[in-house]
Formats: C-alpha cells, sequence, structure tokens
C-alpha cells in the first residue's frame, strides 16, 4: 500500500471517557457502513487495498481521551475527500460520546515531488563538477589501473614487486618497459629511466643474476656499454631493431628473452646490439664465418678480428633454455644435460650464421604452456624429459589419460583448474612439474611435485 498511497487523512478524536484505539476503530468501521454506497463501503476498500491501515495515537487524561487518526488511501481526490468527510459523521466512540474531525488530507506525491525538486537542487551542484572525459582519456585510466596495480619501487626507481625477492632481475630502460613486463606477468624488472645508471642498479646487479633487456635502438647500445662498465651483466636480450621493449606484444617480448645471449660472448664486439640479432636465429646476417675442417665457428669482430670461440657460437642457441632466467618458464631438469651435450649438428653443418631450420614448437616448458593454457584449448599435454609430447587429450578427461598412460611423464600441463585428485594422482605417477591455468584448493600437496599456476611461470627461474 506504501508504493500506492495518494493522500493521507489526518484527523483529531476527541472522547468523553476513556477508549482505546480498537474503540475508536471499531467505532469508524461501524459508523460508517453502509452510509457512502457498496463503492465507497470502508471494508470492501479495505480488502481491495485502495484504503490502508488505520494508525490510531490516543492517550486518556482526568477522564477524557484525546488522540490522532491517520488513513492511506489511493483513490483519488473526490473519494479520498468523501471519505473523509464522512468520519466526521462519528458521534460514539465505545460507550463515550465523541467527536472525529479532519485536520488534513495531505497530498503524498507533492510531499514526494518537493524532496525531488530538493534532490535535483543538489545534484545540479554536486553531481556534475567532474570534468568528462573523453574516450581516449577512459581507455588510458583503464589500462594504467591494468598496468600499475603492482608497480613498485626500488630506491625509487619504477620496479616490479619481486626485485626485491628474486635471485635473477631484468634491467630495462624506463618505466613503461616495466609496465609492459608486468602486463604480462614478468615482476622482476627495474628500470634505470635513461642512460645514467643509478648506483643502486650497479650494486643489486652484483647480486643477482642480470639480464639487459633494452631497446633496439641506439640508446640500448648506451645502456648496455654503461651497465657493463658500472654493473655485472650476465645475459643481454634486445627488442628488434628499431622497437622498444614497451611497444612489443605478448609474443615479440618472450620471444626476445628467450634469444638472450650470455654477455660474456658479445662483450668484446662493437655492436653487441648486431651480433645478439644474428646470433639468435633472425635474419639479421652474422658476421661469423663457418671453420667447416673443424665444425667450430669463429665470432668475427666488425674490425675483422677473429676470435675462435666454439662456444660462443653455440651457447647463444641455447642460452634462454640453460642460464639462470627469471622471466621465461621454468626448463625441466633435464634441460641441463642438453647444456652439456654436443650442440646440434644443424648448427655446425651450415656454413651461415643464420640456423635455418626452425627449432621445436614445444621445446620448453613455456611453450608447451603457452601452446596448450595461453591459447585456451582446454587440453591436458604430457610431456616426457627430453620435452617432447608424450599424450594429449581433453582436460576433463586428465585423470583417466594420466592413470592409462605407460610411461609416467615428467610434466603436465592443463588448461583447467588443478584438482587435489589429479594431483595426488601426479605424485604417485612420479611427475616431476604441474603447470595449470589455476590451483584448485589443496587439503595436502605433496612435496615430490612442483606445482605452478600459468600466472607463476614467467618468473621462476630453471634449475641450475
Amino acid at each position: 500500500m506504501e508504493d500506492t498511497t495518494k493522500y493521507l487523512i489526518h484527523a483529531d478524536v476527541t472522547a468523553d471517557g476513556v477508549v482505546e484505539r480498537s474503540d475508536v476503530v471499531g467505532a469508524i468501521f461501524g459508523q460508517t457502513e453502509g452510509l457512502l454506497g457498496d463503492d465507497l463501503d470502508l471494508r470492501d476498500l479495505r480488502q481491495s487495498q485502495k484504503v490502508g491501515r488505520i494508525d490510531v495515537e490516543i492517550a486518556s487524561t482526568h477522564g477524557n481521551s484525546r488522540g490522532h487518526l491517520t488513513i492511506a488511501t489511493s483513490l483519488d481526490k473526490v473519494e479520498t475527500a468523501t471519505l473523509a468527510a464522512s468520519l466526521e459523521t462519528i458521534t460514539r466512540v465505545g460507550p463515550c460520546r465523541a467527536e472525529l474531525a479532519v485536520s488534513e488530507i495531505e497530498d503524498v506525491r507533492a510531499a514526494k515531488r518537493k524532496e525531488v525538486v530538493e534532490r535535483a537542487k543538489e545534484l545540479l551542484q554536486t553531481g556534475f563538477d567532474d570534468t568528462v572525459m573523453s574516450s581516449d582519456e577512459i581507455l588510458a585510466e583503464v589500462r594504467q589501473h591494468v598496468r600499475v596495480e603492482d608497480i613498485t619501487e626500488y630506491e625509487g626507481l619504477p620496479a616490479g614487486p619481486r626485485v626485491t625477492d628474486s635471485d635473477a632481475i631484468i634491467v630495462v630502460e624506463g618505466r613503461s618497459d616495466v609496465l609492459t613486463l608486468l602486463k604480462y606477468g614478468v615482476k622482476n624488472a627495474i628500470a634505470v629511466e635513461g642512460t645514467n645508471v643509478p648506483d643502486a642498479v650497479a650494486e643489486l646487479t652484483r647480486h643477482r643474476t642480470v639480464t639487459a633487456f633494452l631497446d633496439g635502438d641506439r640508446g640500448g647500445d648506451l645502456i648496455l656499454e654503461e651497465l657493463s662498465q658500472v654493473g655485472d651483466l650476465d645475459y643481454v636480450a634486445f627488442a628488434p631493431p628499431d622497437e622498444s621493449v614497451e611497444e612489443l606484444d605478448h609474443h615479440q617480448l618472450f620471444a626476445a628473452l628467450r634469444k638472450k645471449v650470455p654477455y660474456d660472448s658479445v662483450s668484446d664486439l662493437n655492436e653487441p646490439r648486431d651480433a645478439v640479432a644474428a646470433t639468435d636465429g633472425s635474419a639479421t646476417p652474422a658476421p661469423v664465418p663457418t671453420d667447416e675442417s673443424s665444425g667450430t665457428r669463429s665470432a668475427v669482430s666488425p674490425s675483422g678480428e677473429a676470435e675462435s670461440s666454439p662456444g660462443r657460437g653455440e651457447q647463444p642457441t641455447n642460452g634462454p633454455e640453460t642460464g639462470p632466467n627469471a622471466t621465461v618458464a621454468p626448463s625441466h631438469p633435464s634441460t641441463p644435460e642438453r647444456a652439456d651435450s654436443s650442440p646440434p649438428a644443424r648448427a655446425l653443418e651450415t656454413d651461415d650464421a643464420v640456423d635455418e631450420t626452425p627449432e621445436p614448437a614445444s621445446e620448453t616448458v613455456y611453450d608447451h604452456a603457452d601452446a596448450v593454457i595461453r591459447a585456451s584449448t582446454d587440453r591436458v599435454r604430457f610431456v616426457d624429459a627430453d620435452g617432447e609430447t608424450v599424450d594429449e587429450t581433453d582436460a576433463s578427461e586428465a585423470y583417466d589419460a594420466l592413470e592409462a598412460i605407460e610411461t609416467s611423464p615428467e610434466t603436465v600441463v592443463i588448461d583447467g583448474i588443478l584438482s587435489q585428485r589429479l594431483l595426488d594422482l601426479s605424485a604417485d605417477r612420479d611427475v616431476d612439474l604441474v603447470i595449470a591455468r589455476s590451483l584448485g584448493q589443496f587439503t595436502k600437496r605433496p612435496t615430490s611435485v612442483r606445482v605452478h599456476a600459468i600466472d607463476e611461470i614467467a618468473e621462476e627461474s630453471p634449475p641450475e
């Protein structure tokens, strides 16, 4: 009734004696019955909810009673006024003489309209103070919130939240580069904010495994030169030529990090950026002739001086898989065996510094996770110690497939939620690593199985 109330009838009641609320209500129904005909009979109006509850407040003092009553109605003005007038015909309440006088008929909608007007005035004064944002500003605001959510500072420099406790760090040029890495899940980057390398970064490089990830321009070369003079570098990676780190998409960024090379292999070259591009399988021609008789490579500097380096020509290819790296997927424990073994024959037999044979698409754990989980395949893949796919099926059948597989896999990559049941079976089948889209709630967690969500693997370092 409150939602449909239009008017409130207010009336005062007086009685020459002591009466109660029930006496007043009974008098109203009894003495108005049949007075206004069937259409305005108060009992029928109550049943049809056109008249609301009759509220009565009455008190007795010195043998007399005085009070106030309120009746809510959803009738129109004429009907409401007629009903109010009928109340004044009441002359007795209970055993006492009484008088009932209508004091007011309140228009509820008018009161609401007044409240609306007052509130509208307030909103006009305060609700339009903010400047209207353009579409570009709105999108920039949203992107900034997503990307800056985890950014911190290290000694006043923009950094990811893992810089303080990670064993490996990535040194980039500016704040935008740190934000880009954060966007793709890499949380151990720190920016030098220009070519003048801060002392805090120089000191940090002496205690961590450091990868310099720089823009593919002259500025990147200058920062690398100063970093090498004031700090201690382990690896070097560059964005593609004439591109900056902040402009790279997901695949370009991680491809560049996986193609990093040990700094020692390019430290003596005048153009280390070109040397990195030449040794990582890109289209840039390599200034490296091949000694066919010995099956080894010679790294040649731009000045023409040959440096015999059987390891240098080959090590950069394996660098992303064997070197300490906190930015790419954790390698399987079998990975170091590849570093100790001889390089692939194709790396020794070709006369070109550029390796024309593409590497297998799923050679590292990161590649498997990228192909299964980040591609949203809803599949599960079982990988052996050599990084080869043993079996693959729907994620919903992961438990049955792992239970039925003949040879226990080293790694399980599943595009789904890792359950306690699947984790227990992985421990029973001697699985070493499980990577899932997300982790469920575990009541127990076997220590023999390493477990990672997809968002965590970019931060993990491969085993020494």
